[in-house]
């Protein structure tokens, strides 16, 4: 944390503190936005900083978490609120046999039973164990990786039934690249230190997990050393991060017999039918020479070694569903080492949340009638339309864009459907079976439910009503096959505003443009510009209109690419691209549907602050986020997003309403000539 002492740069702070409180109500409570102000940095230099530092100082990182911020502050109420429900459900003596509250109870109680957890060990997990030991041969192989990737994981290859890129009312098989156990290829080959350290702590890691199976001291060694060899070939194999962005590269479809010819050594027939296919007429490969290389490693690796790669795979998946040794030994690697996490968090944290993403409709729909505020569905939906209706008139406007593309833009926009609070249908879970004897067999028929259910989709239409994401859930997301932005309810709490709505500033800039205005824009940025109105990858650019998008992305590449996040890790621009565009737009669209807004056009004063002021100290709350160091040098090698500091001062160096509301100027940090402000939507 860099501040700045400088007299004069510390007299303009305190000024512009002065300027914001002065008209403040002592006798309220404090306002949000500006008890989060840290003085003693310069807004034009670090605005992040200066508009949550002080937040961060009173609000250290707890040891059991990567980081502390806004995400935390509303996931620990969203939690205590799930923890009710489960709580609640696991006290009914008499909940119906198969009604939501018996599933939601038994799998929560399941989870805190300690003591038969401990008990048990991995002892539930023996027979698997034994069958991958009886392997005798790639059909034998290839029917245990089968159960595996719908129970604990995806070693090998990623595998999944989704919707045509080419053909949005279909649903397709698709293979990818995949099989690491690290978070990215990178981490294999990194030759600084921090990833050198990873290598040899990702080894001994094996080793114990090997331990914990059974094995011996020599043989845990000789196959931890031998899983890294196998898992360092995939990695050499895989395309890097950045290079799986482009939808069109990685978009490879053939017939399921010339899968079968190009890899024969991978039994195509008997993973698909243990996965519940019966018949497969084509494939939709990611990365084809990913798997020309892995037909290659089922043979030049021998029997054992894949042996011992699944069963490492399956405990792996499960460890957190498994005893404390069991589990400290993931955390210890996973969560300390990777991320930085001193210590776990507590067993009802763990398991409320593991319960609330296995069973997540059924916990949905009592949260919605339980928690959610009323007026939550139409006050986002008014952010949403007013997000919409801005980026229509900014596509009309667009100096770079010729008048055949700008209909097609608008046309999309049009079209864009917008899903917010919660699903008029929710899932059936009605098959799956849920009970209190065995925590990781719940969690292991959840993950069967949920396979056979997207495997079910195949060789059905889409339904284009399904959501990915449950009301409880603070996140949004772009399907760019369905062309639809999905913001579920709970993303309307804003912290320090529990007990009213906070004003449209804060809403417009966190909902409007960090959640709105960014979904929208994912339709319009490197990977979604590519899909069409209708949601097929179909090219609707004049070569001209392209040429001059792709130079106002590579700006955005090169202003990215200059940022260090940590140690000497620069962020990725090409990798985190789509993101950064991303939260470009929606900061443009939700600072211009804010000035639609009567608190604007009346340039009403809360707290001392202008409206202007409130947008933008909005906007960073937005992205409110404290990290450890190691878990940002993760996220840089890992993640498409860019650290939060970086999703703050990164768009807004580009905004030129920013530099006139905090009075930014030539030398402050944060300052970028105009020729080198991007301006895309």
């Amino acid at each position: 944390m860099k501040k700045f002492l400088i007299p004069a740069l510390l007299i303009a702070s305190v000024a512009f503190m002065a300027s914001c409180c002065s008209n403040s109500n002592t006798t309220q409570a404090p306002d949000a936005l500006v008890s989060h102000i840290d003085s003693t940095v310069k807004p034009g230099d670090d605005f992040f900083m200066f508009a949550n530092g002080k937040w961060f100082k009173e609000h250290p990182i707890p040891a059991s978490e990567q980081y502390n911020g806004i995400f935390q502050i509303i996931q620990d109420t969203v939690s205590a609120q799930v923890r009710d429900i489960c709580e609640s459900s696991a006290a009914m003596a008499n909940a119906e046999k198969g009604s939501n509250r018996q599933k939601i109870g038994d799998f929560f109680y399941s989870g805190m039973d300690s003591v038969s957890l401990n008990k048990n060990g991995i002892t539930p997990l023996k027979a698997d164990f034994q069958r991958i030991d009886n392997i005798k041969n790639e059909k034998d192989l290839f029917k245990e990786l089968a159960y595996i990737q719908t129970v604990a994981g995806s070693p090998m290859f990623g595998f999944y039934v989704g919707q045509d890129d080419k053909n949005s009312s279909k649903n397709a098989v698709f293979v990818s690249q995949g099989g690491l156990s690290l978070p990215d290829r990178d981490y294999y080959f990194a030759t600084d230190d921090r990833a050198k350290m990873i290598r040899g702590k990702f080894v001994a890691y094996l080793d114990s997990m090997y331990t914990i199976m059974g094995y011996d001291k020599a043989e845990a060694t000789k196959a931890a050393d031998n899983t890294m060899k196998l898992e360092t070939a995939l990695a050499k194999s895989s395309r890097k991060r950045e290079d799986t962005r482009d939808p069109l590269k990685n978009y490879n479809k053939m017939s399921f017999a010339q899968l079968n010819q190009d890899t024969p050594n991978i039994d195509w027939p008997v993973f698909t039918e243990d996965m519940g296919l019966a018949k497969v007429d084509s494939v939709i490969v990611g990365q084809p020479e990913f798997l020309t290389a892995l037909n290659g490693y089922l043979k030049s690796f021998p029997m054992s070694v894949w042996k011992d790669y699944l069963k490492f795979h399956l405990l792996n998946g499960l460890a957190s569903s498994l005893d404390d040794h069991t589990y400290m030994t993931a955390f210890n690697f996973y969560s300390k080492t990777l991320r930085g996490i001193q210590e776990p968090r507590p067993r009802w944290k763990r398991v409320v949340g593991r319960t609330n993403r296995a069973l997540g409709d059924l916990v949905g729909q009592v949260y919605v009638k339980d928690y959610l505020p009323a007026g939550t569905k139409e006050k986002l939906l008014e952010i949403g339309h007013a997000i919409k209706k801005v980026y229509a008139e900014r596509i009309k406007n667009l100096d770079w864009m010729t008048e055949g593309t700008k209909k097609k833009a608008l046309h999309k926009l049009d079209v864009m459907i917008m899903k917010v609070g919660y699903p008029d249908k929710w899932k059936d879970l009605s098959s799956l079976h849920v009970d209190r004897s065995s925590y990781v067999k719940n969690v292991m028929n959840a993950s069967k439910w949920y396979t056979h259910y997207m495997i079910s989709k195949y060789g059905k239409p889409v339904d284009r009503t399904e959501w990915g994401m449950e009301p409880q859930t603070y996140n949004a997301y772009y399907n760019p096959s369905n062309n639809e932005i999905v913001v579920p309810g709970c993303n309307i709490m804003v912290p320090g505003y529990e007990r009213k709505m906070a004003d449209d500033a804060i809403l417009y800039a966190i909902i409007g443009g960090s959640t709105f205005g960014h979904e929208m824009t994912h339709g319009f940025d490197d990977q979604g510009s590519k899909y069409d109105a209708q949601g097929n990858l179909n090219n609707w650019w004049t070569p001209e209109d392209s040429v001059k998008f792709y130079a106002k992305t590579r700006m955005i590449v090169k202003q990215f690419d200059g940022y260090v996040a940590v140690d000497s890790l620069h962020i990725n621009g090409s990798m985190t691209q789509g993101e950064n565009i991303a939260d470009l737009g929606g900061i443009m669209m939700g600072y211009q549907a804010f000035q639609q807004t009567k608190q604007y056009k009346d340039n009403e004063k809360i707290a001392g602050l202008t409206p202007d002021q409130r947008f933008f100290l909005g906007y960073a709350m937005a992205w409110m986020l404290n990290m450890r160091p190691e878990a940002i040098a993760n996220q840089v090698r890992s993640d498409v997003h860019s650290p939060a500091k970086f999703r703050v001062n990164g768009p807004l160096s580009d905004m030129t309403a920013f530099y006139k509301t905090f009075d930014v100027k030539k030398g402050d940090a944060m300052w970028r000539p105009d020729s080198l402000r991007v301006k895309i939507w």
